[in-house]
């Protein structure tokens, strides 16, 4: 297989992201999130923040539930794909190019979600908590914040020093990941093999780190800015935390 090689930032995985994310049932994570909603707002409005967006998906699924949503992501190429999908299906989402922790909205939403690992991709507990704070002074009061972590477990027993393969009708992807020295850090790269036109293979390389926290990190900078926790559950579901719980998802509420 000839190739040409190329480094870029976010874009060509931007371009794939869907692609390679089928596996994720989002339909079901929608109604998840959702009925954590339903349970926990104390608040009586239904606008709903959907922080590190991405393509939109989540976006798109919380509206045909019923909600509001405002779609925020740092990558512009992330929010064309979302863009074009909103134009196409005819939806009133409002996305918005912001980087999470400087997070700033013209009025104050009544649930947040933050899924997909988006808040492992900060590159230490510092920026987590000052996105906790952002969130907090964009919440309306009795509003609740939910969003879901790698954790520790999965980043040292199972990302570790793996390489795992993806393969699609428009795209093969290698992913490589490297356990950094902290048992905390996975540097990710991510081989990206395009088709081109004339039969060859265009080789894009791109580079994402995430770093994951002990549930009593993330529960302690929730309570710094206020927020009470109301509760740390193992994966999609209303369990407790487990020793092997590859996701945490987390529930706190701005009280009134």
């Amino acid at each position: 297989m000839e190739v040409y090689m190329e480094e870029t930032g976010y874009e060509t995985f931007a371009f794939y992201y869907d692609s390679l994310t089928k596996n994720i049932n989002y339909d079901e994570r929608a109604e998840y999130f959702d009925r954590l909603i339903q349970t926990f707002l104390h608040s009586s409005g239904n606008v709903l923040l959907d922080l590190a967006c991405g393509t939109g998906t989540m976006s798109e699924k919380m509206t045909k539930r019923g909600y509001d949503v405002i779609g925020v992501d740092y990558s512009d190429s992330m929010l064309n794909q979302a863009l074009e999908k909103k134009l196409e299906k005819g939806l009133s989402i409002q996305y918005v190019m912001q980087d999470m922790r400087e997070l700033e909205l013209y009025g104050t939403v009544d649930a947040t979600i933050c899924t997909l690992d988006s808040l492992n991709h900060l590159p230490s507990l510092a920026d987590v908590t000052r996105v906790f704070q952002r969130v907090f002074d964009a919440t309306e009061p009795g509003g609740v914040f939910l969003f879901d972590m790698n954790t520790l477990y999965k980043h040292r027993k199972i990302l570790g020093n793996e390489i795992y393969l993806y393969e699609t009708e428009d795209v093969y992807c290698v992913w490589e990941n490297e356990l950094q020295d902290d048992q905390c850090t996975v540097l990710i790269t991510l081989q990206i093999f395009s088709q081109l036109e004339n039969g060859l293979y265009r080789r894009k390389t791109e580079y994402i780190t995430e770093r994951a926290y002990a549930s009593e990190q993330i529960q302690e900078a929730l309570k710094k800015v206020g927020f009470h926790v109301l509760g740390i559950y193992h994966a999609d579901t209303l369990e407790p935390l487990k020793e092997d719980s590859q996701r945490m998802v987390v529930a706190a509420r701005k009280e009134a």
